[in-house]
């Protein structure tokens, strides 16, 4: 019975910790940018889906969760937050949509099986990274207005970036993916 509770306490142990690993790689890829055309990418969407991939659907989505609840309350995780961070008045601006698009993002990354061959796996996670936009662009349209130039302003500028790491991610996602097993 003890050996029982000791591998149940290490598995929790190690839940929390893969959680912990997983905002603090979400923080960091939020604060980098790299310069790329028509704007500076951050590697956010890249390091939300190979949560995913790389943790499973339930320690990836429960990391980005955590991550959005650090930055709801005031921590400065998100990509333009300020050093003090501002809490719910940032996580209500203009990328809500996006943020809350990473939960569902991280889910089917996570769930969709990634054991077929490199053209499936393309278009997983192209899927997956739309869900961010569509929700993105759902918000941005509420948050604006539905005259202004949506696609434009939201998803646009940031599609030859996100095809750029969707390649990344194809090419290394079977790789990643073996990472479950430690887990």
């Amino acid at each position: 019975m003890d050996l029982l509770k000791t591998n149940s306490i290490q598995k929790v142990l190690k839940t929390f910790i893969l959680i912990f690993i997983g905002t603090m790689v979400l923080t960091i890829s939020a604060k980098l940018k790299i310069p790329f055309y028509p704007v500076p990418m951050t590697m956010q969407t890249f390091v939300v889906l190979f949560l995913g991939i790389a943790f499973g659907y339930k320690i990836g989505l429960a990391s980005v969760a955590v991550y959005l609840l650090e930055g709801i309350l005031g921590m400065p995780v998100f990509s333009n937050s300020p050093e003090k961070g501002v809490g719910i008045v940032y996580f209500t601006g203009p990328t809500m949509g996006y943020l809350i698009g990473f939960l569902f993002a991280s889910f089917f990354a996570g769930y969709l099986n990634f054991n077929k061959n490199i053209f499936i796996i393309f278009g997983k996670l192209i899927f997956s990274v739309s869900v961010i936009y569509i929700f993105g662009a759902i918000w941005l349209g509420i948050l604006i207005g539905w005259d202004k130039p949506i696609l434009q302003l939201g998803v646009t500028p940031f599609l030859l970036a996100e095809l750029f790491k969707i390649c990344l991610l194809t090419i290394l996602a079977k790789k990643i993916i073996k990472f479950r097993k430690f887990i």
